[in-house]
């Protein structure tokens, strides 16, 4: 229900689920894939104790 709810607004979820489409991939095994997608972003979350956060982390400059 979570994958099919996050396909109502443009985002990420949404882009993923259409570049699946093009992938020539049938709508159930696009929102499959769509699903276990989000569930990895939980458990990542979950796992690392970390709050959501829509932008991607910044990876810190070493070379500096």
């Amino acid at each position: 229900m979570t994958a099919f709810s996050s396909l109502k607004t443009d985002g990420p979820s949404r882009q993923f689920y259409r570049r699946k489409r093009t992938e020539r991939q049938p709508h159930t095994k696009a929102m499959i894939a769509l699903a276990r997608r989000l569930i990895d972003v939980v458990w990542a979350l979950l796992r690392d104790n970390r709050l959501w956060q829509p932008d991607a982390p910044t990876i810190p400059d070493t070379a500096a």
